[in-house]
């Protein structure tokens, strides 16, 4: 056997994760619309790459709920959430979040305050650099009290809340920066009654701003 059957073909590291990243920005931007097909060959050619990273990606955002597989019928984009939905998701978040702000004001080390700095501001280009930050700042706060399986809920959750969203406005971001300041700096501070507090404004002000998208 030559020496060059005798070295196996290595996919480049990291192409299921860029696949990943590029179907779900397609689904955050509506480009994939809720409840739709998603075909596979489809994306194969649009990307340029093979079906293997393709079925990667999409066992991917399965996990996160952001497509589902059917039987006979290939993979298709979740649905958009109905007001029910919502009005579950954020009873839910202000029943975990407050809370959970309140013990990474206690128990956040320091070394990981920088990671918040980060993601709690800026400006964002778009809905999905937006979308990202803010999941990865109430991620951040979930994991500084301790709770991964809070952390990882969240940023489920999150995800789902842009879809609904569906449009990027500069006044949602920048309202949403300037919340997030204040339950840094009580977070900072090491003030729980101050962060509970700063969240729970924020989470209930979060909710009012996506009204304009609910359609009863």
């Amino acid at each position: 056997m030559s020496a060059v059957m005798d070295r196996p073909i290595v996919r480049p590291s990291g192409l299921a994760e860029e696949v990943y990243r590029r179907i779900r920005a397609d689904i955050m931007s509506l480009k994939l619309p809720p409840d739709s097909r998603v075909s596979v060959d489809s994306l194969a050619r649009e990307l340029g790459v093979s079906q293997t990273p393709i079925r990667e990606a999409l066992s991917m955002l399965e996990a996160n709920g952001l497509v589902s597989k059917k039987h006979f019928a290939g993979y298709q984009t979740a649905p958009r959430m109905d007001r029910a939905q919502l009005d579950e998701l954020f009873e839910f978040r202000l029943l975990i979040e407050p809370h959970a702000a309140r013990k990474a004001a206690l128990a956040m080390p320091e070394s990981d305050m920088q990671s918040l700095d980060a993601s709690s501001g800026g400006a964002a280009p778009s809905h999905d650099a937006f979308a990202d930050m803010d999941t990865d700042f109430h991620k951040l706060i979930a994991q500084g009290g301790g709770n991964h399986l809070i952390a990882d809920s969240l940023a489920r959750l999150h995800i789902h809340i842009h879809i609904f969203r569906s449009c990027f406005r500069k006044e949602i971001a920048e309202e949403a920066v300037h919340e997030h300041a204040d339950i840094v700096r009580a977070i900072r501070a090491r003030d729980g009654a101050g962060a509970e507090d700063a969240m729970r404004r924020h989470i209930q002000r979060s909710y009012g701003r996506l009204r304009d998208f609910i359609k009863d």
